[in-house]
């Protein structure tokens, strides 16, 4: 499916509660041990736009990359991101030897759809598809980006740093953060930080 086409289909869903597609495509929210499948939205539009389910890291619609983000309300009443975004798995042999042009980092940023909704105080709560929008990876941003993915590459590279020197302080656009359940997880992600969302998706209501 092109892009234009998935944009505007998706735009369809602004202001409904996904929780309703969920039960429709028979996505599950919530696990029988009570835990939240992190990944259930993304899911239903995935499903809605005639998808199936599949973790590869190449874009999942082939020459752009679908994504789900989750907005929270502040106490003032104004929306914020409620989290970073992760976008794909860092493999250090690839990221060490891979520059930023051939990465799989950049393969999914370079042409993005995001689904953004307002999510409740749990996982039942209704969800509403706040906005839903195209961006492209250019020009400042661009590079940014690369420097980010830079800095990681060359810890990576060092041999007195390495993978396990990897920090969520690293990056000022696209971070690399612990992936996985529990503290003694070993696996790294690359996660685009709120300021980098923020370049993109308007919180005005």
């Amino acid at each position: 499916m092109e892009r234009a086409e998935a944009v505007h289909r998706l735009k369809q869903l602004e202001g409904q509660d996904l929780h309703i597609l969920a039960e429709q495509y028979g996505v599950t929210v919530t696990a029988a041990d009570g835990k939240m499948n992190k990944g259930w939205a993304g899911h239903v539009c995935e499903r809605y736009l005639g998808l199936s389910a599949n973790s590869a890291q190449s874009p999942n619609f082939g020459s752009w990359e679908l994504k789900s983000i989750p907005l929270k309300r502040k106490r003032d009443g104004s929306l914020g991101f409620k989290e970073t975004m992760a976008v794909t798995m860092i493999d250090p042999y690839h990221v060490a030897k891979t520059p930023f042009e051939e990465s799989h980092l950049l393969s999914k940023l370079r042409k993005l759809v995001i689904v953004a909704r307002i999510v409740g105080v749990h996982s039942g709560a209704p969800t509403f598809v706040h906005t839903v929008t195209e961006i492209d990876l250019n020009g400042d941003l661009y590079r940014a980006v690369k420097n980010d993915y830079e800095i990681i590459s060359d810890c990576l590279k060092d041999p007195e740093r390495g993978f396990s020197h990897l920090t969520g302080s690293m990056g000022v656009y696209v971070q690399p953060r612990t992936k996985g359940a529990g503290h003694g997880s070993t696996s790294r992600a690359f996660y685009a930080r709120p300021l980098f969302l923020a370049q993109f998706i308007d919180l005005i209501e």
